[in-house]
């Protein structure tokens, strides 16, 4: 019996018989990158479910709002429930244009630097910042119409800006003020901007690194809800003050918002240095939803393109 199965085996051609006794080649796995465009249409969103809470801050930070409860009795009580909804399309402006390019930036930066999600935190951070600065610029007229939008309703009616939408904003941003005035208060929006995505980018990457290390957590929603409800906490820290002094320069009009450093004096001077955190609370409820939808978000859109691709 064996002579015979050697026999049969010496009958069959070499290339034959060399390629059923070879190992498979190894596949070709390489997993091709995600759509430029998803943390985008995540961001977008997210503050859209998120936006009463980012118009309540706004109107904080930049009128003479104390509490976030009563600010958002009086909007109700002056324009109604829908009233919480005023500048939508400045934030879908913003989104669409600033938070596209952010995460484009920051996989772009990544690879530059030769960095990865399971990189050291400082390199992620110095990615992050890379990424700020390039979204900063670019998403600074729609960071504008938003914040004017959004803070409109809260000036006495002589003092109205009355934009009907996002794009008669822009219009009238340039017929009325030039097109010098799209670059409004760029400074503390890009300063901002690098450490809202060091922080918030870069410490989600780390903490979902770092919980999938520790062996308690698998690579499903619940580390995308633990690691993202922490970074949403660094990033409310790290850029209130930042946060606070934009909204104030771009929701003013004239010479009143042109120099930084005399908004920094004035707000020193009758506030104090806590002013830099004024609306820290409603910043952090507003922010730390947001984060946590944006990445659940982005992950679920993930996991729907690899569905597409037949990766899953």
């Amino acid at each position: 019996m064996s002579k015979t199965i050697e026999h049969s085996a010496a009958a069959l051609p070499a290339n034959v018989a060399h390629t059923s006794l070879a190992p498979p080649a190894p596949a070709n796995n390489k997993k091709q990158p995600y759509p430029f465009w998803l943390g985008g249409v995540a961001a977008t969103i997210a503050a859209s479910i998120t936006h009463p809470l980012d118009l309540t801050k706004v109107r904080l930070q930049a009128t003479g709002d104390k509490r976030m409860i009563e600010s958002v009795r009086k909007t109700v009580r002056t324009a109604g429930v829908l009233g919480l909804f005023d500048g939508i399309s400045g934030t879908w402006l913003r989104q669409m244009t600033y938070s596209i390019c952010r995460f484009w930036a920051y996989d772009e930066s990544k690879k530059l630097i030769g960095a990865n999600e399971k990189s050291p935190a400082w390199q992620l951070a110095l990615a992050g910042g890379m990424a700020g600065g390039i979204a900063g610029v670019v998403g600074n007229p729609g960071e504008i119409i938003m914040v004017r939008m959004q803070g409109d309703f809260a000036k006495p009616p002589e003092k109205r800006l009355n934009y009907k939408n996002c794009l008669s904003g822009l219009y009238r941003m340039i017929r009325e003020e030039g097109a010098s005035s799209l670059a409004r208060g760029v400074g503390p929006n890009v300063f901002r901007s690098i450490l809202m995505n060091a922080s918030q980018l870069a410490s989600y990457d780390f903490f979902k690194a770092e919980l999938l290390k520790s062996g308690y957590f698998e690579d499903n929603i619940y580390v995308h809800t633990t690691a993202s409800f922490a970074a949403g906490t660094v990033a409310t820290t790290v850029c209130s003050p930042a946060d606070v002094l934009k909204s104030r320069i771009m929701s003013a009009s004239g010479a009143e918002g042109r120099s930084t450093m005399a908004m920094i004096r004035t707000s020193m001077r009758n506030e104090g240095a806590m002013f830099m955190f004024k609306g820290w609370l409603p910043a952090w409820t507003r922010l730390q939803p947001t984060t946590m939808l944006i990445f659940i978000t982005l992950e679920q859109l993930k996991r729907a393109v690899d569905w597409y691709r037949g990766d899953l």
